[in-house]
């Protein structure tokens, strides 16, 4: 990764002080934590029904049978297993060599790489940035809504299916359209991560979050729909206006930017205050084929049924493509090579610069590669279970508002050691559900506080792909990201506690 100035304004004489780890080597230490903190907590499992849903009240103490040599091998081979690992599905272990269903994130890997291709042969054609003078041009004296309408529409898209690492394909397009209106990266950063994020965390009938947890509590998706709407609208403006405070801010006084910038980047805001040259034909085809493939991705990966209908179980409409990763990643390629063709690049040209693409997103992809290895380590180690046993001791036995909060506390470290919001449903709800009868608060309130712990955890916990890939893709250093988001985490944080504590009256 290019090295970040920071947020010093011009004529700042550059000291000697602390240079913040790469996200690569922030991944690495993450890693090497997690792995010296699986020998200090106990390993042990639940009882699995027929689904592989835990059985409340069967946590038992096991043996991992893993010497000091398989943990080694899990410490080694966790870039790999992070990549193309395959989970066993007797055992539930992660391993190359395994037989059962795919656990790595080849899938996002591919298509980061692919995406980098793509937008890499785009830009060549001369038709993007053309595209991103002009758009920067003509909304010069209104990026607040720009940034606004960005956001509103990553965060419906989260909250209604669970639109997140699809994100990674729009660092190349945004980027320099900030830099074009006099911004900096980290509103870009800001604009993506938070804008889908905020939705995700108030997922509404996400079949992915809302859906899994809900089935795995034995409630509709539909129940507690009104609360988790009233918390997008109060959470989705206040992220925006956070983030648009931060962009005049900066666009007023660049000094003040968290982020600095890299060469080049104020010459993007340069040229978004003079008049550029008019579009070609050429640069209007290309553009419109840009335009044309996110939507159709958008489109691709959307299960419309569910999210219209809010049964989460529905059955598919006919025209639905249930596309993922691996369609996604074609999808990219072949436009990579249709525009290159469009653009009559030939094809020594066109085979050079996807691979010039490809390589200059390797970074993110890696750090993806690595973020999903350190979940190996916990998964390998037998710790998670252990995990989720203690936080069924602390909720236990609670009132019903302060039930509601620590259900969203405890969730909290489950988050970070599982990412991935499906999966965290299906071993935290099966156990927390049934305390909510206990505690005399709906079940769906625990499903409320479940996804809000996940996806307020998502927003900056460094073991997930969307948030660590995207401040590599964005070229923002971490330290950076943290400092510009932690605000107004500790805002959302105290919305969703105060949100909870309505839920809980009211039920």
């Amino acid at each position: 990764m290019e090295p970040v100035s920071g947020g010093a304004g011009p004529g700042t004489e550059a000291g000697p002080r602390f240079a913040f780890p790469s996200a690569l080597t922030v991944l690495v230490l993450v890693t090497l934590a997690v792995w010296a903190l699986a020998f200090l907590i106990p390993p042990g499992a639940y009882d699995r029904g027929p689904d592989g849903a835990p059985v409340e009240g069967t946590y038992h103490r096991v043996e991992t049978g893993q010497s000091l040599t398989d943990r080694l091998g899990d410490l080694f081979l966790s870039p790999v297993n992070g990549l193309y690992g395959i989970r066993d599905q007797e055992t539930g272990l992660v391993g190359p060599t395994l037989t059962g269903e795919l656990y790595g994130s080849a899938g996002i890997f591919l298509f980061v790489l692919a995406i980098g291709a793509f937008i890499t042969v785009v830009f060549a054609t001369g038709a993007l940035d053309l595209g991103i003078a002009r758009l920067a041009h003509r909304l010069r004296t209104r990026g607040a809504l720009l940034i606004t309408g960005v956001m509103a529409v990553f965060a419906l898209l989260g909250t209604v299916e669970g639109f997140a690492e699809e994100t990674l394909g729009f660092y190349g397009l945004i980027v320099p359209l900030m830099l074009a209106l006099g911004y900096d990266r980290m509103v870009a950063t800001g604009t993506i991560i938070l804008g889908a994020g905020v939705g995700v965390l108030c997922s509404t009938v996400n079949p992915f979050s809302t859906g899994v947890a809900s089935a795995a509590a034995g409630i509709s998706l539909g129940d507690g729909i009104a609360l988790r709407a009233a918390m997008w609208v109060v959470l989705t403006s206040v992220t925006i206006a956070y983030v648009v405070r931060y962009a005049r801010r900066v666009r007023a006084d660049p000094g003040r930017s968290l982020s600095g910038f890299l060469p080049g980047d104020r010459e993007h805001a340069r040229a978004g205050a003079a008049e550029p040259p008019p579009l070609t034909r050429l640069h209007r085809t290309v553009l419109a084929l840009v335009v044309l493939v996110f939507t159709f991705m958008i489109f691709s990966v959307v299960p419309w049924a569910g999210a219209l209908t809010g049964d989460a179980a529905a059955e598919p409409y006919t025209f639905e493509l249930g596309w993922s990763f691996p369609e996604l990643s074609a999808l990219f390629l072949v436009a990579a090579v249709v525009v290159g063709l469009v653009a009559r690049f030939g094809e020594q040209r066109l085979s050079a610069t996807v691979v010039r693409g490809a390589a200059e997103f390797l970074t993110p992809a890696l750090v993806i590669v690595l973020a999903r290895g350190v979940t190996v380590i916990m998964n390998n180690a037998r710790v998670t279970d252990t995990v989720l046993h203690s936080i069924e001791g602390v909720v236990r036995g609670t009132s019903s508002g302060v039930f509601a909060i620590l259900v969203f506390l405890v969730n909290l470290p489950l988050a970070f050691l599982i990412p991935s919001t499906s999966g965290h449903a299906t071993l935290a709800m099966p156990i927390l559900a049934p305390l909510a009868d206990f505690a005399g608060v709906p079940r769906s309130l625990v499903v409320t506080a479940w996804q809000s712990a996940s996806g307020w955890m998502n927003l900056w916990v460094p073991t997930t792909a969307v948030t660590i890939g995207g401040v590599a893709l964005a070229k923002v250093g971490y330290d950076r990201y943290l400092r510009f988001v932690w605000p107004l985490l500790v805002v959302l944080a105290v919305l969703i506690c105060g949100f909870l504590l309505v839920g809980a009256a009211l039920g």
